[in-house]
């Protein structure tokens, strides 16, 4: 007997929110087993980096092309396709016995992660028609999400302490396989009818240039400066490409006319706004907590737990307020929210005696501000546009969270390493150049306490001022776009009055 509408439904609703779990906590589980990397595996900093980079390079670079194979192929099959390889890769990962190999085995994960992703997207704007049942799905979905993004440190660090590094991989392998026996019989397949060919030379363009575009800005430093020139020359020509060929498609992957429902773009501000600020801030908080503020991992979980549970919890707040009030009104009031307590928490940071009770209005502000923004912002790109155009609509949603995340964890971790090298020419001595210094900065930035040429107390001076650089960037950068936002709202609302 096979389950009655609601039943599937809600079956399919577990299926989605389970990708996004593991989509999430691929992305913050990770950084805990860094130091663990380094001592097994002998990897150096620049291998660290890319452990966390290649999966968030890999998940821009595959957005927009999926969202083109999922409206094509249909939606469903590209959902388990994306899972199995998800599980599969994960697996690859954990058993792999080399840096080489293992950042390899990322890239792959993060491809399949950002298919899976997408498709989840699509999958929940199609199975739930009605607006009201399409919120709370979205709204389920955006505090799975939270968990995923919010819990990671707490779940790696558990998972470390239980079972060892490998399982944080391993253990996406038997929830890939519960996803896949859910997804099977509860999702309905979906496409979209105009579809009859795929956008090749739009797949190709825009995926080199997003690939590009990453890659130079968080491998540029070492690249060297004519290197680094000739891939940003590269990169915008692909993406000059990509206008070029996309505005001579009669069915593109990327409809540009999309953005001129000022709704839709105002959404895409708010996609940005978040991942400018909270999200890759999640990269760097735990070393603030642990190195600044000289926090062992219990509390430093606990005071995670002010960051991230408000992201829980306020996601059905936050849909109901965009029912009642519109999401013209909600999206800007989460993102001032989120600006805000990222201009508390720096104020934090120069108390007298900083701690997490100075911390904690910050904390809780920025918390609350992305719970009452997130799921808003997701339903209402998709819900901008027919949903036949579900997946272009995700993939250009998703593409501006992921692009923008990965560009600002490169930003953020130049700034902390800028604000470090500046704290530390204070007190270093003077045998030291500048050479040095920046290695000591890395060096902070990716956790270690003990630096050699530096006297007691320096790195965590250091590393306190360089976390103010990021908490000023972020609340700045927030308030910025949420003025823009709300300003694109009203032009919108204008034109739809007159």
């Amino acid at each position: 007997m096979s389950p009655n509408p609601a039943s599937k439904n809600t079956l399919a609703l577990f299926a989605v929110c389970l990708g996004a779990l593991m989509f999430g906590l691929e992305i913050t589980s990770v950084p805990v087993i860094l130091p663990s990397l380094e001592n097994v595996l002998n990897g150096d900093f620049r291998e660290l980096q890319w452990v966390m980079n290649a999966y968030t390079l890999a998940c821009t670079t595959v957005l927009m092309a999926t969202g083109t194979l999922a409206d094509r192929f249909g939606r469903k099959r590209i959902f388990l396709i994306s899972v199995t390889a998800f599980g599969v890769t994960s697996a690859l990962c954990g058993l792999t016995g080399s840096m080489a190999l293992l950042i390899a085995a990322r890239m792959l994960q993060g491809l399949a992660g950002g298919a899976m992703l997408i498709c989840s997207i699509a999958i929940l704007s199609h199975q739930f028609q009605d607006a009201r049942d399409r919120g709370r799905a979205f709204a389920t979905w955006g505090v799975v999400s939270g968990i995923g993004l919010g819990f990671g440190p707490i779940v790696g660090s558990g998972i470390i302490a239980l079972a060892g590094w490998e399982w944080i991989f391993l253990v996406h392998l038997p929830l890939a396989l519960l996803t896949l026996a859910l997804a099977a019989g509860t999702i309905a397949e979906s496409r979209d009818p105009a579809a009859s060919r795929l956008d090749l030379a739009g797949i190709m363009t825009l995926s080199l240039a997003v690939f590009g575009l990453v890659y130079v800005i968080t491998q540029g430093a070492a690249l060297g400066l004519s290197a680094a020139i000739a891939i940003a020359v590269a990169t915008v020509a692909c993406f000059a490409a990509f206008l070029f060929v996309e505005r001579r498609q009669a069915h593109p992957m990327f409809d540009f006319s999309v953005f001129r429902n000022l709704t839709f773009s105002a959404a895409i501000l708010g996609c940005m706004a978040m991942n400018i600020s909270y999200w890759p801030f999640m990269i760097y908080l735990p070393i603030y907590l642990q190195v600044g503020l000289g926090y062992d991992t219990l509390t430093t979980g606990l005071c995670l737990l002010a960051y991230t549970l408000p992201a829980l919890v306020f996601p059905p707040v936050g849909e109901r307020l965009s029912l009642r009030y519109g999401p013209g009104v909600v999206i800007p009031s989460g993102l001032v929210a989120i600006g805000l307590g990222f201009i508390a928490m720096k104020v934090g940071s120069v108390a007298a005696q900083p701690g997490w009770l100075t911390m904690l209005p910050g904390l809780l502000l920025a918390g609350i501000g992305i719970g009452i923004t997130n799921t808003p912002v997701t339903n209402t790109t998709t819900a901008s546009v027919p949903p036949s155009r579900a997946g272009m609509a995700s993939g250009i949603d998703m593409s501006a969270r992921l692009i923008t995340l990965a560009v600002n964890i490169a930003l953020m971790g130049i700034l902390l390493v800028e604000g470090t090298v500046d704290a530390l020419r204070g007190v270093a001595s003077a045998g030291v150049g500048l050479t040095e210094l920046r290695a000591a900065a890395e060096a902070v930035a990716a956790g270690h306490v003990a630096i050699d040429k530096l006297p007691e107390g320096a790195v965590q001076h250091g590393l306190v001022s360089g976390s103010g650089f990021i908490m000023i960037y972020g609340g700045l950068g927030a308030l910025a776009l949420a003025a823009a936002s709300r300003a694109l709202f009203r032009l919108g609302q204008d034109m739809t009055k007159t």
